[in-house]
């Protein structure tokens, strides 16, 4: 619930204030909150600083991160995005495992001190760190008072680039792709292994094998798509089509084969192309279609993202008590497909409007 508002609210902030001051404040309530997990028995303290957490890693880090690698590599914005995602899914294997060490190891409070050494790390980073919008923004501030900025004049000649004013539905459209982006990765993580257990009868090892090959699959469509989009210049809409078509091949399989095989091949491309960084490739497209403020854009799209992953669990919840554990997974990954062929078709329509706003193809 946190990310429906604070990403927002960031973005809207990180656009007056810069970026470096978000990446601070966020590293800094970060090493409170993980110095009050080390320290407190109190179960309300807890309770504020998970809160906190969450607040710094949306509102904060998220709000302004994303806009900042934007900026710093305005040459191929989809790839920096995309870059993100691989080092979220390499924290994302080491970290559990050192978690599971430590605690056996009686050693849990290891647990919460590496985050604390990582976090002052950030902060120290922020810190030294130089912001492209930053440096902009001091600029035109000490500019004898122009209006026009640097960052104003970026925003100006996107939208000069245009034939055509983009409609109000295709802004909806790419900020939607948020929530059914999000709604299949996080359907595909959460219950991939529920559908091979209760459904396709895999074994408890061959469904825990599921969570491995999805996660080496993300990891491998981020170096894919980076390069792809950094050095052949492929276009981040290209992109986000391809990974919605071959999504829902993916699904496909996994709804109407039932062989252990084939399973595993269509949980590799589930990870593939949809966790390898389409969410993230798909905020470059709402740059490309409603050039404005990132921080603002980055607000709105993760709010459509955190409608995604509350109300997917609340439909699994709602659909196990009504029809049992089997019948709700089954049902869930149908939606996850239909989810994928909505999203095939908006990236065909935005695909045929690029041609009509830009006056070329996107492919």
């Amino acid at each position: 619930m946190v990310k429906f508002v604070s990403v927002w609210i960031g973005g809207e902030i990180s656009d007056h204030v810069g970026r470096k001051k978000l990446m601070i404040g966020g590293a800094a309530i970060y090493n409170l909150c993980f110095l009050g997990f080390l320290f407190t028995k109190s179960a309300l303290v807890a309770s504020v600083c998970g809160f906190a957490s969450g607040v710094a890693t949306s509102g904060f880090w998220d709000a302004s991160g994303y806009p900042a690698v934007q900026e710093a590599y305005p040459a191929a914005p989809g790839s920096a995005l995309v870059g993100i995602k691989f080092f979220v899914s390499l924290s994302g294997m080491v970290y559990p495992l050192l978690v599971v060490h430590n605690a056996n190891s009686g050693n849990w409070k290891l647990n919460v001190m590496i985050p604390v050494v990582m976090s002052i790390i950030c902060l120290v980073l922020a810190i030294i760190a130089p912001f492209v919008y930053d440096d902009q923004k001091k600029a035109s501030e000490g500019n004898d008072g122009k209006s026009k900025d640097a960052v104003q004049a970026e925003i100006d000649a996107a939208k000069a680039a245009m034939l055509t004013k983009p409609s109000k539905f295709v802004v909806f459209l790419v900020m939607f792709y948020a929530f059914l982006c999000m709604a299949i990765m996080y359907g595909a993580q959460q219950y991939t292994k529920a559908f091979g257990l209760s459904v396709c009868g895999l074994s408890e090892m061959q469904a825990a094998g599921m969570t491995s090959i999805y996660t080496i699959g993300s990891i491998c469509a981020v170096l894919f798509w980076a390069f792809m989009m950094a050095k052949l210049k492929w276009s981040p809409l290209k992109v986000v089509l391809i990974d919605s078509i071959c999504t829902a091949v993916a699904l496909a399989g996994v709804l109407f084969i039932h062989q252990v095989a084939i399973i595993y091949i269509a949980i590799a491309m589930l990870g593939f192309f949809a966790a390898g960084g389409a969410l993230q490739t798909g905020l470059a497209v709402v740059q490309l279609f409603n050039p404005g403020p990132k921080g603002r854009n980055t607000g709105i799209y993760y709010t459509f993202m955190g409608a995604a992953s509350y109300l997917i669990p609340v439909v699994a919840a709602q659909l196990t008590k009504a029809s049992g554990e089997a019948n709700a997974v089954y049902s869930l990954m149908i939606m996850l497909l239909v989810f994928a062929i909505l999203a095939i078709l908006s990236s065909l329509y935005l695909v045929a409007q690029h041609k009509k706003i830009f006056g070329k193809s996107a492919l």
